[in-house]
């Protein structure tokens, strides 16, 4: 490809620019043609408190523009200056409003660059939703962002520019019908329209990944999926009408299953999706087969974006502990999901 994938900084009071050096240092070959949308100050101070003692810090160089991505040297880590010079003397592992600045800056940086096609994907570090909310951001994270911005460009309202988050790994796929509410609203949120409109995006969006039509496998909300009524009724009069919708459109959907057991299904082969109707329903299967490799997808944007399954880790930031191989699949996925943008025209 010959546009780059922006990494966006993260919270800098959390783990993200310290996986960013920690991906440029040991996955070389897949970071090439990234840059770090960010702060140059933050960056250096993450690969000094990486560099062994007696050694020197892995080499950050600030780029000009994005052409500069290319000629790069290997073993080096490219960033941009996209917001307004931090203070690099922001402390680690605590919540504030000026580290939210820096982070959502960063974000609503590479979305527009990304909806401008100047970039080919954005692959964003973790922020901090309380840190976000202090800087006076609207969003309780990335995907709600993102479809801000998106609906923006598009002029066009929000409501009109539809957005799921999947979460994958090799083992697993779920998206979900709902993302961050709590648990009250996320069941008010189980409506026929919602539960048909996460089929169709996922129709859509894993036709391309895979080539084929994904084989979706929908989950009930209530235990059981309701056994028949007697455990709840959602199931019989919402979720089963919208997958006899689906498939009426030529959705390859299946269900509803009961939740307890559909993600074993899954990853056994039956499925290569499940539709999960909120967040802990969905995200906790993926997450207990190991975060290190998980990665999220925003789905329904008119970009690629891809993320690590796990958050800021306020409590190890600045250690070196933390484990970059779920950015680095990030980047592996938004660069696949990138040609096959290309390819799809």
């Amino acid at each position: 490809m010959s546009l780059p994938i922006a990494v966006t900084l993260g919270d800098p009071a959390g783990i993200g620019p310290e996986i960013i050096v920690k991906a440029f240092r040991d996955a070389g070959d897949d970071m090439r043609g990234c840059f770090v949308a960010g702060d140059v100050a933050l960056v250096r101070r993450a690969a000094r408190r990486l560099a062994a003692p007696g050694s020197l810090a892995l080499p950050v160089s600030e780029i000009e523009s994005l052409a500069d991505v290319a000629g790069v040297p290997p073993n080096c880590v490219p960033v941009l200056q996209v917001v307004k010079e931090a203070d690099a003397s922001i402390p680690l592992g605590e919540v504030s409003a000026l580290a939210g600045r820096v982070a959502g800056d960063c974000v609503v940086w590479a979305a527009r660059a990304a909806l401008r096609g100047d970039i080919a994907a954005i692959v964003t570090a973790p922020l901090h939703k309380e840190a976000l909310a202090a800087a006076g951001f609207g969003f309780p994270g990335h995907t709600e962002l993102l479809q801000s911005e998106a609906a923006a460009h598009l002029g066009r309202p929000v409501s009109e520019v539809p957005v799921r988050m999947m979460l994958a790994n090799d083992e697993l796929r779920t998206v979900l019908v709902s993302i961050h509410v709590s648990l009250r609203e996320a069941i008010e949120a189980v409506t026929f329209d919602g539960v048909l409109e996460t089929l169709r995006i996922t129709h859509r969006a894993l036709s391309a990944v895979l080539g084929k039509p994904p084989r979706i496998g929908v989950a009930g909300l209530n235990p059981h999926a309701g056994e028949g009524g007697l455990f709840g009724t959602e199931e019989r009069e919402i979720i089963a009408p919208a997958i006899a919708a689906a498939r009426k459109e030529g959705i390859d959907a299946d269900g509803p299953h009961a939740p307890d057991t559909i993600f074993m299904r899954a990853r056994t082969g039956e499925f290569d999706v499940v539709i999960a109707m909120y967040h802990d329903q969905g995200l906790i299967p993926v997450k207990y087969l190991g975060v290190e490799k998980g990665v999220n997808v925003t789905l329904g944007l008119p970009l690629v974006r891809t993320s690590p399954d796990h958050g800021t880790a306020f409590d190890i930031a600045g250690t070196g502990r933390a484990d970059a191989s779920s950015l680095i699949e990030a980047v592996r996925v938004a660069r696949s999901l990138s040609r096959e943008r290309v390819k799809a025209g």
